[in-house]
């Protein structure tokens, strides 16, 4: 029983982890600017690397290899956010804007302008 349950659990949080790596992947491939794309990527990382170190660490029943994946799954999850500021700082302070959507009307030009939102 004990068996069914861990191996319950494996996959459930391989697929977790399984999710989110797919899901920042398409984002790194369809967000515009360096700040939504870093944010894609600290994500898949984050939680996808996270969900499925814990998987590991809960299919070896948390032994000292699972220890082991519980702190390189606490440290990735540390690092990663981390990392990902101090880049998208450093990527402010070198004069990168963040992306902006031009809106423009349905009216003619002499009658409005085109508004930038954030």
């Amino acid at each position: 029983m004990l068996d069914i349950l861990i191996n319950t659990l494996t996959i459930i949080f391989s697929c977790i982890g399984i999710f989110f790596f797919l899901v920042g992947t398409l984002g790194l491939v369809r967000l515009p600017d360096v700040y939504t794309r870093l944010h894609a990527g600290t994500k898949c990382d984050t939680l996808g690397a996270g969900s499925i170190l814990f998987a590991l660490a809960v299919y070896e029943r948390f032994s000292v290899n699972g220890l082991k994946m519980i702190v390189l799954a606490f440290l990735v999850m540390v690092m990663s956010s981390t990392t990902g500021h101090a880049i998208s700082r450093a990527a402010y302070k070198v004069g990168i804007m963040p992306w902006r959507k031009k809106v423009s009307t349905v009216f003619s030009e002499e009658e409005s302008e085109d508004v930038t939102y954030p």
